[in-house]
């Protein structure tokens, strides 16, 4: 499901806590901390609206570095990592590592990638879905997969898993099956 609509809120009708006082949204949109001078770019309006599925497949397709979020149990935690998006599809290799022992215990993850100009001027895609671990010895589905995400990795990184691999470290792939995007982007003034 993905709505768009757009908020646009005046600088004189926010307010928030922080640090246990009041601040005006205006200050912070305005870069206003104790001691310190106005920047130089004044914020007068910000927009916040959701990103069409367009503007979000666009956002992943163009970036190749997001963050993985999973969780065991009651611990979540979130990394970096290299990844490909094609259909729907997130594709990527890792170290091993205790994430990938905690994903064979909890294949749901969260995937968000994001472009920032500003402190009030960015895109963000959150993506939700399924992560899999693509080795040799899988189910013919599952190979297929691994083959696509080298073929994907390579296009962007031609030594993939291959002898003159730039980080012969990341031995392992994966895929993500997307389930849900969701997006979000501001704009000031």
């Amino acid at each position: 499901m993905i709505r768009t609509q757009s908020l646009t809120v005046g600088p004189e009708r926010m307010s928030d806590y922080q640090n246990g006082r009041m601040v005006k949204w205006r200050d912070l949109m305005n870069d206003v901390k104790p001691g310190r001078k106005p920047a130089s770019k004044s914020v007068d309006a910000l927009t916040i609206r959701e990103l069409t599925a367009d503007e979000m497949h666009e956002l992943l397709s163009r970036n190749h570095v997001g963050r993985i979020a999973f969780s065991f149990h009651d611990r979540v935690d979130i990394r970096p990592i290299h990844y490909i998006y094609n259909d729907g599809w997130l594709y990527g290799r890792t170290s091993p590592s205790e994430k990938l022992v905690t994903l064979q215990h909890n294949q749901w993850v969260a995937f968000e990638v994001d472009e920032v100009q500003g402190a009030f001027d960015w895109q963000s895609v959150v993506a939700h879905g399924s992560f899999y671990r693509l080795t040799d010895d899988e189910a013919p589905h599952q190979r297929e997969l691994r083959e696509e995400a080298l073929r994907l990795l390579r296009n962007v990184a031609p030594d993939t898993l291959r002898a003159t691999d730039p980080v012969p470290f990341r031995t392992e792939l994966f895929a993500i099956a997307i389930d849900h995007l969701t997006g979000r982007a501001a704009s000031s003034g």
